[in-house]
């Protein structure tokens, strides 16, 4: 898998980027929502906590995935303005295990 980021764009007042990206994947799959999180975090030297994936579409007949991500400055920021099924899709397998569990 590799990830080509079309643009970067900084937006000071949500305290946050806001990240346009190309995926071209190898395999016959498309990457996991968490998969692509845990890539950016790497490539943009962010704490995995603070990136979201809003959108992710593979395009019809390719391998190639286009989407759009949010890295907020600090999870704080993020909790007061991501929307709460955005954030459900970008828990880590383990922490949806707890809160079912609750």
């Amino acid at each position: 898998m590799e990830i080509k980021f079309v643009s970067v764009k900084k937006n000071p007042l949500l305290n946050r980027k806001e990240v346009d990206f190309l995926i071209e994947q190898y395999s016959k799959t498309t990457p996991s929502r968490l998969e692509i999180k845990r890539k950016i975090a790497v490539e943009l030297k962010s704490p995995e906590e603070t990136v979201f994936v809003k959108k992710m579409q593979t395009l019809t007949g390719s391998n190639i995935t286009v989407g759009i991500a949010n890295i907020y400055d600090n999870t704080k920021h993020a909790d007061l303005i991501e929307a709460k099924h955005i954030k459900k899709r970008n828990i880590v397998e383990e922490k949806k295990k707890e809160e079912a569990k609750e």
